[in-house]
């Protein structure tokens, strides 16, 4: 069964808004493990506007299932993920600025630098995972990076499910059997609800774990935090 890691950025940044610590990180995560989450994901910026350095620094002692850092690898944040080190760390193309992550990586123009930073993080003992799109070229030379999973950048499935999801799932459905035939892990991520989870699933029943922020932590707005994560993995089953 694909595994479900809540990303909770989102409530740090109900956080920031205010200042204080309500609502509390770490008391959410741990919550979300309570309520049947299978990983916490963050995704800490240079500008700390939602997820801190010292978040990710705290959640690391308290968390009792997989921990999955997300980010541009910096001088900065690769500091960071290699003192704390967590299980998996998912390498994300965006620039310091960027709103939200929005593009996978060129893995070919970026083969070097990439298999650099990914043997460093294997050194440390960390499982590396690298935001991709679908181009099968970009993810058979993820192979040659060392990494040991892809995350599927689901933007374009979200965006495309509602008008046609048969054409929407079929570049995924492309690119998740390369992944496996390349012998990669395979994530899937960005966008993805309980609108358009389930379809997902059905087609690429292989996947390893679905990093889930935004729409989860909306939707517990209305369903409760408790209800909304059991819902979820229903989706994935």
């Amino acid at each position: 069964m694909t595994k479900l890691s809540v990303n909770i950025n989102k409530v740090a940044t109900i956080r920031n808004a205010r200042g204080g610590n309500i609502p509390d990180i770490c008391l959410v995560a741990k919550d979300c493990e309570r309520f049947g989450a299978q990983g916490i994901t963050v995704h800490p910026r240079p500008d700390e506007r939602h997820i801190r350095y010292q978040d990710v620094r705290d959640l690391k002692p308290i968390l009792t299932t997989e921990f999955n850092i997300e980010g541009y690898p910096s001088t900065g944040f690769l500091e960071l993920v290699k003192s704390v080190k967590p299980h998996q760390v998912t390498l994300v193309p965006d620039p310091p600025g960027a709103l939200t992550s929005n593009a996978g990586w060129d893995t070919i123009h970026n083969q070097d630098f990439l298999k650099e930073i990914i043997t460093d993080l294997k050194h440390a003992g960390i499982r590396v995972s690298i935001f991709i799109d679908t181009d099968v070229k970009n993810i058979e030379s993820a192979v040659k990076t060392g990494a040991d999973r892809v995350e599927l950048y689901t933007e374009p499935y979200a965006s495309e499910y509602l008008i046609n999801r048969e054409k929407a799932i079929a570049s995924f459905i492309r690119a998740a059997e390369c992944a496996r035939t390349c012998g990669l892990g395979l994530n899937a991520g960005h966008d993805l609800s309980l609108v358009n989870l389930k379809y997902l699933i059905q087609h690429i029943p292989w996947i390893d774990e679905v990093s889930i922020g935004h729409a989860l932590i909306s939707d517990a707005l209305y369903f409760g935090l408790e209800k909304t994560i059991r819902r979820y993995k229903d989706q994935l089953k």
